[in-house]
Parts: C-alpha cells; sequence; structure tokens
C-alpha cells in the first residue's frame, strides 16, 4: 500500500534554512515525499515516485543525469550541494523541464545528517500511546518547547548529536553554537570543551533540574538552558534553549522539565524498537554469511534485490579486543553506510563482516578496494587500530554471498600467517600466497603428510636452541643465493652454509633434489610449536 506522504512544504519548514534551500518547485509545494533514497556517484541515476533523492557526489552539471531521472521516475525531490552560485540557474532551469522541485544543501551539511532527519520528519509522530497524550515526534517536541519557553530549541543525544530542532523564522537569533551543531550534526568540540570545563555535562548527566548557561559573546554564545533526558539514573540526551531576540519565558525551566520527560518515553521507546530490529538483521545476517540461513528471509525484512551483484568485505585486527571495541566496528559501519546506503554489519567471532548488497553491475574493483582502505586508514589514524581487510568475490545474488564470505575468510587467512604486505587485498592480489597458506594449513591439521626428517629438524632446533630450520627456509626461499639468505638473518655467508650442511647431515635430507625442496619450503612454514 502506498503511503500518502508528507507534503514537500511541511518538510522544508522542519529542516528550514540551516540545512536546504528551496531553488525550484514546478510542481508547488504540496507534492507528497514518501521516503529518502540516497544517489551513490557509482549508482545508476534512477529514482521512484515521492522520493526525496540526495545526489551525493554530483555537483554543478553532474546533477544534470539525477534530476532527469528523477523527473521521469515522478521524484518528489532531488536534494544538491552548489559549488557556486552561477550552477544554480541551469540546475533551476533543468529541475523546472524536469517537473522535479529542486533543493540547494550546505555545503557545511553532512549528507548522513540530512537523511537521518529528513527520514525522521517523514516517518512523522509515532501512534500515541494512551498513557502519554503529549507524546508525538521530537521535531515536534521541539517545536512544543520553543512555543512555551519563548527559545530557538534542540534536541541532541549523549554524544551531542542533534536529533531534531525547531525551526527559527530569524537567522540572526541564531548562534554559533547552534547553527554550526545544526549543519555538522554534532556540536563542534571547542565549544563541547568549555561546557565540559564549565560543568554542564556533568550536571546534566547527574541530576533532573534544568541549568543556566550564561551568554559569551567572545565565543558567539548566547544564553541557553539546557536540562539532562534520562531513564532513572540512565542518561539519554539533552534538550537544550537558546536565547534570541526575546527573554525566555518565565516558566521556561518548568516546560523543560516536563519536556524531558516526554523525550525520555520517546528515546526509551525508540531504543527498544531499533534494538530489537538491528537484533533481527544482525541475525538473518549471520545465518546468510555463515550459510545456515537462506537469503530470502534477510532480503524480505529489509525489502533488498535477491538478484543484484553482492560482496562481502572483512576486517581483521592484530587483536579481539581491538577488532570488538565499540569505536572501532561504529567507524566501520558509519564508513560503510557513507558508501554504500544498504551496507550492513555482523561481528562474528574475531572478525567484522559488511555486506554490500545491491551493488550497480559492473562496479569496480578498485572502487570497492577504495571503501576498504578508506575504512583501514580512518582505523589507524583515528584510533590507533590496524586493520586488515579482505575483499570477497563479487557475486551474483544473494544466495552465493556465502561464497564471496568465504573467500575473504581465505585471504584474511593468508594475511595473518605473515608474508603478505598489504593492508587491503583481494583474491587476484594474493592468489599465491593464499594457496601456500592453504597447504600450509593442511599440513598443520594432518601430521601424516609432513616429512618425519623435517620435523626431526624442528625439534632439535627446539632442544638445542639453534635455528637449523629457519636458515634452511631462508635458503630455499632466496633460490640458493647464500648471501641474499644470509643479509636476510643477518648472519655472515660462511654461517648459512654451515647450518645449511649441518642440517642436511642431521636428518639426511637432500636439498638437491626438487620435492625435497618443495616440501621443506611448505613444511619448515608451519609454526615454530608445531
Amino acid at each position: 500500500m502506498t503511503t500518502p506522504g508528507l507534503p514537500l512544504r511541511q518538510l522544508l519548514m522542519s529542516l528550514g534554512e540551516p540545512l536546504v534551500e528551496l531553488q525550484a518547485a514546478p510542481q508547488g509545494l504540496d507534492v507528497p515525499v514518501r521516503d529518502v533514497a540516497i544517489l551513490d556517484p557509482e549508482d545508476p541515476p534512477t529514482a521512484a515516485p515521492g522520493e526525496l533523492v540526495l545526489a551525493i557526489g554530483a555537483r554543478g552539471r553532474a546533477a544534470l543525469p539525477a534530476l532527469r531521472a528523477a523527473g521521469r521516475a515522478g521524484a518528489a525531490a532531488v536534494a544538491i550541494k552548489l559549488d557556486g552560485p552561477g550552477q544554480a540557474d541551469a540546475l533551476r532551469e533543468a529541475a523546472t523541464d524536469a517537473g522535479v522541485a529542486l533543493l540547494s544543501v550546505r555545503r557545511e551539511t553532512r549528507w548522513e545528517h540530512l537523511d537521518s532527519l529528513a527520514r525522521a520528519i517523514i516517518a512523522g509522530p509515532d501512534a500515541p500511546d494512551p498513557a502519554e497524550p503529549n507524546a508525538g515526534d521530537l521535531f515536534s517536541l521541539a517545536q512544543t518547547v520553543a512555543v512555551l519557553t519563548n527559545g530557538i530549541v534542540s534536541i541532541e543525544d549523549t554524544s551531542s548529536r542533534v536529533l531534531a530542532y525547531s525551526r527559527s523564522s530569524d537567522s540572526d537569533e541564531v548562534d554559533d553554537l547552534r547553527r554550526l551543531s545544526i549543519l555538522g550534526w554534532q556540536g563542534p568540540e571547542p565549544y563541547l570543551s568549555k561546557l565540559r570545563e564549565w560543568g554542564i555535562f556533568q550536571h546534566l548527566r547527574s541530576s533532573d533540574a534544568p541549568i543556566a548557561v550564561e551568554p559569551h559573546p567572545e565565543l558567539g554564545l548566547r544564553r541557553r538552558l539546557a536540562v539532562g533526558i534520562r531513564a532513572g539514573a540512565q542518561p539519554l540526551g539533552t534538550i537544550w534553549v537558546q536565547e534570541g531576540a526575546q527573554p525566555l519565558a518565565p516558566l521556561a525551566e518548568r516546560a523543560l522539565v516536563g519536556a524531558a520527560r516526554v523525550a525520555a518515553a520517546q528515546l526509551v521507546r525508540r531504543r527498544r524498537e531499533l534494538s530489537a530490529d538491528v537484533r533481527l538483521t544482525r541475525t538473518l545476517l549471520t545465518g546468510l554469511l555463515e550459510g545456515s540461513t537462506g537469503p530470502q528471509s534477510l532480503a524480505t525484512h529489509l525489502g533488498l534485490d535477491l538478484r543484484r551483484p553482492a560482496t562481502v568485505l572483512a576486517y581483521a585486527a592484530h587483536t579481539t579486543d581491538a577488532l570488538h571495541r565499540s569505536d572501532v566496528t561504529g567507524l566501520i559501519s558509519v564508513h560503510a553506510a557513507a558508501r554504500h546506503r544498504t551496507a550492513l554489519l555482523a561481528p562474528i567471532e574475531s572478525r567484522v563482516y559488511v555486506l554490500l548488497p545491491e551493488l550497480p553491475p559492473g562496479l569496480p574493483m578498485t572502487t570497492v578496494r577504495d571503501w576498504a582502505s578508506e575504512v583501514v586508514t580512518a582505523a589507524r589514524e583515528h584510533l590507533g587500530v590496524p586493520l586488515r581487510a579482505a575483499i570477497g568475490s563479487t557475486v551474483d545474488g544473494l544466495a552465493q554471498v556465502p561464497d564471496s564470505r568465504a573467500q575473504a575468510d581465505r585471504i584474511l587467512d593468508a594475511m595473518g600467517r605473515g608474508g603478505v604486505d598489504l593492508d587491503v587485498a583481494a583474491l587476484i592480489d594474493v592468489q599465491a600466497e593464499v594457496l601456500v597458506s592453504e597447504v600450509v594449513a593442511l599440513l598443520q591439521e594432518s601430521t601424516g603428510l609432513r616429512d618425519p626428517r623435517l620435523t626431526a629438524l624442528t625439534d632439535y632446533d627446539r632442544r638445542h636452541g639453534t635455528r637449523l630450520a629457519e636458515s634452511v627456509l631462508a635458503w630455499l626461499d632466496a633460490l640458493g643465493e647464500v648471501r641474499v639468505a644470509a643479509d636476510a638473518l643477518h648472519i655472515h655467508p660462511n654461517t648459512l652454509r654451515y647450518r645449511v650442511r649441518r642440517a642436511e647431515q642431521l636428518t639426511g635430507i637432500d636439498l638437491a633434489q626438487p620435492q625435497q625442496r618443495l616440501l621443506a619450503m611448505l613444511q619448515l612454514r608451519l609454526p615454530a610449536d608445531e
């Protein structure tokens, strides 16, 4: 059944001037907006009726295909970022010809923030609970608090991310903290550090009472009130009321206390609903990756196309603890979602897997490699966590996802055993290393396949503290080049020659035989404790 949607006029009123500006509305402002779609630059330009299309990465004339496709599909609007004022005229004309509304997005605005806010506004109020007659969506609550307090309101979570805000008719009333918070989705760190220094956050975490923050013109801060949103002793967020051109209402603090209780009920309910949905999605995804659950359940739950190409990325760290820190998995999740709107994440044992379903046909491997590399680089630079990433095969549909995951695991296994000087790899990069690694793993599991003379050599090293096996392997890897192998071991060439001869004398192996050399190159790669 098709939902009626939200009039474009109401969406614009809720989002407000800080984020978007209307450039053209050839069908008027009562066009219903039913959903939000992110158009990735790698995707073909498509849209669906009633969608607000966020054209990420398409600036200037590059946005024309998105506008035309949206018009043909009956989309409600297209949102783009402009590089300069000269682009607006041409795009307005194209939007008018296509019959689709055009919204320009402030350059500082984060796309994921606009996506989140627009979806929340379109979803509208939750069904009212009889026990909570004042319950509604957070945007409506922010607007109500603004009316009651005569102020400018924003509602934030415990990480200072903006969840909702009230409309302001006069942009001159808005101070720097409010403006930057809405554009960036989160309060800027210099301001947040001052609030921490003044003890504001400590009060909000520990008390239900509102607190005043005095004006600081030198910082661009006007006077504001704040109250913590709490469920018992658990902090959920904060309601901020900034004073505009007029003083705050005399009963502003009382209104804030009531608003915090209403907001707490909404956030608790939202957390429960999201938690249940996340758990179900994670269960279905894990089952698909492990091959224990067919693809139909996940596809039905999330509305995915079973027949579109898909691939699996797998991430591993040097320690499981580092990988499963919430900030690391959060970083992987955010980067994946920013690049592919339907990306799904599942930690399984010592690895984190990202499923990229519904890939555009013919997506270059270099593009997926760049996505994986972004995560590895960000984890190293921002969190100090070294990650390895493996790119599984691109398969024809969700039914073959376990095959893509298996290939990613093979690559990570080889990278984890050493000998691969790459942070990000696909099978084509490490084909030989993967196959050798798997043969070594077979030798590790099956003692009957090993040469007992080579086993005796490693046992001798263990008992006597010598390095004969290591020296033989270095000599074999250097194809018999004594000086190269000796340099790698930081020993004299004559010492290396002695060790190789001594190994042959002790065990009876004949390294002049090609088959013996091949087996030695494999078996001597077993871990030292084998």
